[in-house]
């Protein structure tokens, strides 16, 4: 159970109620500070819909930090919203499979963009390989682009984590699918 009271619309003034548009569990608990996840929400809509990084890297991206973490809302959430953006069933397996050392069969790209998102997520950056291969790959504007999203979704686990954020009824199946590991890896 959250440590905040999920609102509604009927508990906002007018002015906040279009904040739960997308009436995620998430979303009513932070708009307990309305001005906040407007902030939080702003930064949200601007990766999925702004920045300039490939959708499905960056999908990928937040699906290591959910992965790594073993946060069931962040992995289950996106993986449905990675489905959207060109995320194949194969490319979690692949995902999964990249981060346990084992053969994934992914890109030279997407495989970069997994290890430095496991990097940032462990070690609060990649190594300067990494940086250098993503940066020719990429160019600096979408490799900052990445380093952005995954620093924001490392922030979204811990909100989630911290306010005790449950999982909203049809997710589970993303869980079943494609089981989390029993513990944290990073």
């Amino acid at each position: 159970m959250a440590l905040v009271p999920y609102l509604s619309e009927s508990d906002l003034d007018e002015a906040d109620r279009d904040l739960l548009a997308r009436p995620i569990n998430l979303y009513r608990a932070l708009v307990n500070s309305p001005d906040g996840l407007r902030r939080f929400s702003g930064m949200g809509q601007w990766i999925r819909h702004g920045c300039e990084l490939d959708p499905r890297l960056r999908e990928l991206a937040i699906l290591q930090v959910g992965y790594l973490t073993a946060t069931p809302y962040e992995w289950s959430h996106h993986i449905e919203i990675g489905h959207g953006f060109g995320v194949s069933d194969d490319d979690i397996t692949g995902l999964i499979a990249a981060t346990e050392g084992r053969e994934h069969g992914l890109g030279d790209v997407e495989a970069a963009v997994l290890r430095a998102a496991r990097q940032i997520t462990a070690d609060k950056k990649p190594d300067a390989a990494t940086w250098a291969e993503l940066e020719a790959a990429l160019g600096r504007p979408r490799l900052v682009d990445l380093v952005l999203v995954i620093s924001f979704y490392n922030a979204v686990i811990r909100i989630l984590a911290t306010l005790q954020i449950d999982l909203e009824p049809g997710y589970e199946r993303y869980l079943e699918e494609f089981p989390l590991p029993p513990e944290p890896l990073a």
